[in-house]
């Protein structure tokens, strides 16, 4: 007896991790565990369970779990509950119902745990009254009120647990608060100064130097709203405020993660003419071992950003000489507008076939203010490229074709698909690359106004 005893205990000391959950309802089964990855969708899964008839089930292991926001799933990964896992529990159990998950919840060995279901609930009595009062009257006086108590009740909770994942999950999803305003001359708030505080004091409750932080469904779209919606969309203003939030942590997987982030978003951005961030990033952390990564990726990486780097926006184009249908070499630096557009396309293409009549009525609105439009077949096919031109009805732009066999496309001016547009100014300064060809028409009304055509 005593052996098989010091038997158990040894297994027992053995598990990194011991979470027993019941589901009173759910029986004869399996369900997964696992943690949030960085957003609300992506999913890690960790283990699984076999639930028995009593709808109990057990995760364990003998290698410790990551802290972070966990998840058990259900057959057909349908989402059950979320469990706070600090790394500083491992033994703990959790119980309640199929009726209210939420409100039946009774938790054993996890303050963290005990603590986040109590704070949803709570909130969740406050939201319902609160629903209530303001269908039946939403200038009822007992709101405000009731919104105090809970404030009150969820700033001292925070304040006496500090250090709960929890609460440093619950503080990192609320927004800072704005206090008043100060005034303009006409009255009313300075929606500037609002601006400046909210931008500001944006990361104040998200504490970037926790990694279980990567394992929320908070991360991705914090940053996603701060990026997209409170940067300037252009290249100097995204670098910096890219070094700046590198630079806020020192965790290694928290500032990878940024990292990979900036690379990740900018190599092909949504916004036009953003991919020197991409290039930044690369250069500066990548390459400078910020990041550890292997050799071939590093390779790629560096090759990338030597296609990319003379092709940003301000940057001159770089000299091209195709031939025209008589032969006759169009080199792109002497072309004389105050305008060019370069359309590479592919003779085969649907997309450029698709693309072509609105590049078509483009020139036709713009050509007497000075726009010229360039339009270069990526292949080798004489015959085809001159059977798009009649057949695209292109004969009153310029045509350019590689009758040399010598220029790689893909590498010299990154057409990795076609159409690839690039726009330059008179100086043959790109000021635009990879725009689709339906924004030509506002971006050259922008173009126009800022540069007072």
């Amino acid at each position: 007896m005593a052996f098989l005893a010091a038997g158990s205990y040894q297994a027992a000391a053995q598990e990194a991790y011991h979470i027993e959950v019941t589901l009173n309802g759910l029986k004869d089964t399996t369900c997964i565990l696992g943690h949030y990855n960085h957003s609300s969708t992506s999913f890690v899964a960790k283990d699984t369970a076999r639930v028995d008839a009593s709808g109990r089930m057990v995760f364990t292991g003998t290698e410790k779990l990551p802290g972070g926001v966990y998840l058990v799933l259900l057959p057909g990964k349908s989402k059950w509950a979320e469990v706070i896992y600090s790394g500083t529990e491992p033994r703990f159990s959790l119980a309640t119902d199929t009726t209210d998950l939420v409100g039946n919840m009774k938790v054993s060995g996890s303050v963290e745990n005990q603590f986040f279901y109590e704070y949803q609930n709570r909130l969740r009595t406050v939201m319902k009254r609160l629903d209530s009062l303001a269908k039946l009257n939403p200038a009822d006086p007992a709101i405000a009120p009731l919104r105090a108590e809970f404030s009150a009740y969820k700033n001292k909770a925070f304040k006496e647990h500090p250090d709960l994942l929890t609460v440093r999950f619950l503080k990192a999803a609320e927004n800072p608060e704005i206090p008043p305003a100060p005034k303009l001359s006409n009255g009313k708030d300075d929606s500037l100064w609002v601006f400046s505080y909210y931008k500001t004091h944006y990361w104040d409750n998200f504490d970037l130097s926790d990694d279980r932080m990567l394992r929320t469904p908070l991360i991705q779209s914090k940053i996603d709203q701060y990026v997209k919606n409170l940067v300037v969309q252009v290249t100097d203003s995204l670098i910096k405020e890219a070094d700046a939030l590198i630079a806020r942590t020192e965790n290694p997987d928290v500032r990878y993660f940024l990292i990979r982030y900036f690379a990740m978003e900018y190599e092909n951005p949504k916004t036009v003419g953003t991919e020197g961030v991409f290039v930044h990033v690369v250069e500066n952390y990548y390459l400078k071992g910020a990041v550890d990564i292997s050799d071939d990726a590093r390779k790629r990486l560096k090759d990338r950003v030597d296609v990319l780097k003379p092709l940003l926006v301000n940057k001159v184009f770089p000299e091209m000489t195709v031939w025209d249908q008589q032969r006759k070499p169009l080199k792109v630096g002497t072309l004389n507008a105050e305008l060019t557009v370069v359309f590479f396309y592919s003779p085969t293409c649907g997309h450029c076939k698709e693309s072509a009549p609105k590049l078509l009525s483009f020139y036709e609105k713009t050509k007497d203010e000075g726009v010229k439009v360039l339009a270069v077949a990526t292949e080798n096919s004489d015959e085809e490229w001159k059977n798009f031109i009649k057949g695209q009805h292109f004969e009153g732009i310029l045509n350019g074709y590689d009758y040399s066999g010598a220029i790689d496309f893909r590498t010299r001016f990154d057409v990795l698909s076609t159409p690839t547009i690039y726009i330059l100014d008179k100086n043959k300064r790109i000021v635009a690359r990879k725009m689709p060809v339906e924004q030509l028409e506002d971006f050259y009304s922008f173009y126009k106004r800022r540069h007072k055509l």
